[in-house]
């Protein structure tokens, strides 16, 4: 009897430390570290949610050497008239630094600078009337200036 009962319990064990190792961010994320920046540079609402929580635990993804550092909108404000932006400026940052860094940058670029636009229309949809026009007006003004003079390797200007 008792033989059974250590057997199920470490039945029980081995089942909940696989539980475990499926649900930790390693485990879950494809393990090319190229395919998980693809995941989280994408334009739509989850690859924005999905980095969004990888930002707040940086520490389980170490393993796969990401540059999180940001200056956030870089010399832009933040947050102009109030309208949080930063969020989305720091994911952009994440995305230029991290394909600047695998030396995929130019053929990324384009697809970064809209995945921040979108970002920021997301911001924008919360407000109506003047301000949300004011908000859109911004992200498009946003967008431009990243479109037009976001730094490409070596220091050159893209455009």
């Amino acid at each position: 009897m008792r033989s059974g009962s250590t057997r199920r319990l470490a039945a029980v064990a081995l089942s909940l430390c696989a539980a475990l190792l499926a649900a930790s961010p390693a485990a879950a994320a494809p393990a090319d570290k190229n395919q998980v920046l693809s995941d989280w540079t994408q334009t739509s609402a989850s690859s924005y949610s999905s980095w969004l929580s990888a930002d707040q635990n940086q520490g389980a993804w170490s393993a796969y050497g990401f540059d999180w550092s940001t200056d956030y909108c870089s010399s832009s404000p933040d947050n102009p008239f109030g309208f949080p932006f930063q969020t989305a400026c720091a994911r952009h940052d994440f995305g230029y630094r991290n394909y600047k860094a695998a030396g995929t940058f130019s053929a990324n670029k384009a697809r970064l600078d809209s995945m921040l636009y979108e970002d920021l229309k997301r911001v924008c949809a919360g407000y109506t009337g003047a301000s949300g026009s004011s908000c859109s007006a911004l992200a498009w003004t946003y967008y431009q200036a990243v479109d037009k003079l976001g730094l490409a390797p070596a220091g050159t200007v893209a455009g």
